[in-house]
C-alpha cells in the first residue's frame, strides 16, 4: 500500500544555484547527494528538508548517457524548469507496480539504476508519480541562514480538467484517502483533497467559475499543458512576512489570488498561515 508522500521533485538546470536559492533564499536546510548520485545515477541530485510538510528534491542532468538524466534532459528540453515528479513511498515499490497495473493505472517499465517505479502522467491527471521504498526521503540538514520561517511542502495543487474523475485516480488508483467533492467559491474551483496514511496531501481541483483569478490559472494550466502540479503550499506563520523576505532576497513574489507567492524555478510556492 502507498504510505506517504515524501518529496516533491523539482527539474533544474543548474544545481549550484538551485541549492542556493533554496538555501539562502528560502532559507531551507539542503541536503546535495550528488557525490554519490552522479556516479551511480548520472544526475544531480539534492534534497531541501525543512521541518514539517515534505521534502522539495532538485534534480539536475549529469550524464545524458544515463536514462534518469536523459529523461530530466527531456523535461527541460519540453517543459523548461519546473516540477518535474511527485514521489510516493510503498514497503516494496515493485510488488506495489502491479498493484497500481491491475487497478488501471499505466505503470511504466523499470528504469534503469532506478530505485523507484514510475506511473506515467496520462493515467494520473498529468503528474508523472515515482513510487519508492518507505523512508527514503532526508531528514535533517543545517540551516546556513536566517530563515523566513517556511515549512516544507503542505499541498501539492494538481491541475485536472475534473477533479472528480481525478480523485478516481488517485483515491482508487493509489488507494489514498480521497474525500468528498467540493466547490471552493473563493478560488473558483471543485476540490478534493487525497491524504497518504504517513503524511502528504494532494489537492486534485478543477474550474467551476472562470471568472475568478485562481481559476483562470487552473483552465490555462489544464489548456496549455493537459494539466499537471500547478503549486505547492508552504506555511510561514506570517506569511505576508515571509513573502517580503523573500522578496528582498531577490525572487520574484507577487500577491496572487490566494496570498503571496514566490515563483522560481519554474515553479509557484503559494505561502499560507499556519
Amino acid at each position: 500500500m502507498i504510505t506517504a508522500l515524501p518529496r516533491i521533485a523539482l527539474a533544474v538546470h543548474d544545481m549550484a544555484g538551485a541549492i542556493a536559492t533554496f538555501r539562502d533564499a528560502f532559507g531551507m536546510p539542503v541536503v546535495d547527494f550528488s557525490p554519490q548520485t552522479v556516479p551511480s545515477l548520472g544526475a544531480h541530485v539534492a534534497m531541501c528538508v525543512p521541518a514539517g510538510g515534505s521534502n522539495v528534491e532538485l534534480m539536475a542532468p549529469s550524464d545524458l548517457g544515463r536514462p534518469l538524466s536523459q529523461a530530466l534532459q527531456k523535461f527541460l528540453d519540453r517543459r523548461g524548469e519546473g516540477m518535474y515528479a511527485l514521489m510516493l513511498e510503498a514497503p516494496d515499490p515493485d510488488a506495489e507496480a502491479v498493484e497500481l497495473a491491475a487497478r488501471g493505472l499505466d505503470v511504466l517499465p523499470l528504469m534503469a539504476g532506478a530505485g523507484g517505479r514510475d506511473v506515467h502522467p496520462r493515467s494520473t491527471h498529468g503528474v508523472l508519480v515515482r513510487v519508492y521504498p518507505n523512508d527514503s526521503a532526508a531528514t535533517g540538514g543545517g540551516h546556513v541562514s536566517a530563515a523566513p520561517g517556511l515549512s516544507g511542502i503542505v499541498r501539492a495543487v494538481v491541475a485536472t480538467a475534473d477533479a472528480a474523475k481525478a480523485a478516481d485516480a488517485w483515491g482508487r488508483g493509489f488507494e489514498l484517502e480521497a474525500g468528498p467533492v467540493t466547490v471552493d467559491a473563493e478560488r473558483g474551483v471543485r476540490t478534493v483533497t487525497c491524504r497518504a496514511p504517513k503524511g502528504g496531501v494532494v489537492e486534485l481541483v478543477s474550474v467551476a467559475d472562470e471568472a475568478r483569478p485562481f481559476a483562470t490559472g487552473i483552465e490555462r494550466c489544464v489548456r496549455d499543458q493537459g494539466g499537471g502540479l500547478y503549486a505547492l503550499v508552504l506555511r510561514a506563520d506570517d506569511p505576508d512576512a515571509a513573502a517580503t523576505v523573500l522578496a528582498q532576497r531577490g525572487l520574484a513574489v507577487q500577491h496572487g489570488p490566494t496570498g503571496p507567492e514566490a515563483t522560481v524555478y519554474g515553479t509557484r510556492f503559494v505561502l499560507e498561515r499556519g
